[in-house]
């Protein structure tokens, strides 16, 4: 079967605002050559899959056919063989030890977490004081994984780490990912600040790692429930390494996908009026003036179709599969070792699957509208066996974090300040300066 070829140019690298339309517009024109496109990785061929039906294909109903791709290999010094990166049974394995941490019962308790460290963030802003948004968004993401990581007082410490070291590590990682192999050896300042930040972060996570095996104690935190985990066939628990692999992998993927989004709901609530006045309303009529509980999430519908409709409109440009034995895909056959993408970003703004997707439109969240989104068209957290294993952890911390901030404050955007995407392979916002008004003087 005749495959089309796209043209031979993959704009990977570059942050400047002309490069990134650039690489918008390239991964989304490929759906008008057709549902699966060569593409070129330098002198490596790969295949681009555009349709949300071969997409689902490969996530989905292939996807014990697929590990990740070349886009991750890269993680592997500093991530391990966490859950984001093992593959086969060791996979499958690691994610039947961890998936109990995120049963909904101990969503319920970390719920407690999120509203608590929320609360926290917002009781020291005062009227008229302009607030950095996307830093606030990073410090509460990191207080609530860590805080639902690390319990005890030696966790304090860990926290102060991670909100030292991690997004050094994320996105110095992610500029390594998509950069060639020998940027990474340069002797350059944000390779030695990778470097140092990766050593601190696991001296500190080993150290608590072993304080926790010294005292053998369930503190019914994340660390308790993968120390105490067992395989039920052999009876084996998961080694100091393979902790701190699912540390600091729970740690980077939690982190940071949550405060985005977090920062550019705040962003998107500011732009749109009347989103901002329905989602006062509902918080006034769900809370009353009280915190937000977990009970309370199935009320809070126009919030959650907001942070929903976030998801789709601010989700990462690529991901990356490599065929593991040889597969065909609507006659297209995929060698093993052959490089597979999808571009979330490209099927977020598909017309095909969104009506004018580049409408910030929470209402095409309600149930009648989003049956009609296809399968494969939404993966803000990927799918499958693959899926990530936080995402419903992830949503409720946003749900109640947007929630706490909005039944006691607005945040207005500063003028003459607009707000600029930096992207590696996540939308970063530049600096979000928001002035904090109080809803209720």
């Amino acid at each position: 079967m005749s495959v089309p070829v796209a043209p031979r140019r993959w704009p990977f690298l570059g942050h400047t605002p002309s490069m990134l339309r650039k690489r918008f517009e390239f991964t989304s024109s490929l759906r008008d050559r057709g549902e699966i496109v060569k593409v070129y990785l330098g002198p490596k061929p790969a295949y681009f899959v555009t349709s949300p039906r071969l997409v689902h294909r490969v996530l989905v109903t292939e996807g014990a056919h697929f590990r990740k791709g070349a886009m991750f290999d890269k993680f592997r010094p500093y991530l391990g063989e966490g859950l984001l990166l093992s593959d086969g049974a060791f996979h499958r394995r690691q994610r039947r030890l961890i998936q109990p941490a995120f049963h909904r019962d101990r969503i319920a308790r970390y719920a407690e977490t999120m509203a608590a460290a929320a609360e926290e963030l917002v009781a020291p802003w005062r009227p008229g004081e302009v607030r950095v948004v996307d830093e606030d968004a990073q410090s509460l993401a990191v207080t609530v994984v860590g805080r639902a990581l690390f319990s005890t007082a030696m966790g304090e410490r860990v926290i102060e780490e991670v909100r030292r070291s991690v997004f050094v590590v994320i996105k110095q990682g992610m500029v390594r990912a998509l950069s060639p192999n020998f940027v990474e050896k340069l002797p350059v300042p944000g390779n030695r600040r990778f470097d140092e930040a990766t050593a601190r972060m696991r001296a500190v996570v080993l150290e608590v790692i072993a304080s926790w095996r010294a005292g053998g104690v369930d503190h019914g935190d994340l660390l308790s429930t993968l120390l105490l985990a067992q395989d039920e066939e052999t009876g084996a628990g998961m080694t100091d390494q393979q902790t701190y692999d699912e540390v600091l992998t729970l740690l980077t993927a939690g982190i940071e996908t949550t405060a985005l989004a977090l920062a550019w709901v705040f962003h998107e609530i500011g732009r749109h009026p009347e989103v901002e006045r329905r989602l006062h309303a509902e918080v006034d009529e769900v809370l009353g003036g009280r915190p937000v509980t977990f009970a309370d999430l199935p009320r809070l519908v126009w919030t959650a179709r907001v942070v929903n409709e976030v998801l789709r409109t601010y989700p990462i440009w690529i991901l990356m599969r490599r065929a593991t034995e040889e597969v065909v895909l609507d006659g297209v056959r995929l060698a093993p070792g052959t490089e597979v993408i999808v571009s979330p970003h490209a099927l977020h703004f598909d017309p095909r699957s969104f009506d004018d997707p580049g409408r910030f439109d929470p209402d095409r969240w309600s149930p009648e509208r989003a049956a009609t989104v296809p399968r494969g068209a939404f993966v803000p957290f990927g799918a499958g066996a693959r899926q990530c294993v936080g995402n419903v952890f992830a949503q409720t911390e946003l749900v109640i974090a947007v929630a706490t901030v909005a039944a006691r404050w607005r945040l207005v955007p500063v003028p003459d300040e607009p707000v600029r995407v930096r992207f590696t392979s996540a939308p970063y916002p530049g600096r979000m300066p928001m002035t904090a008004v109080p809803r209720h003087p």
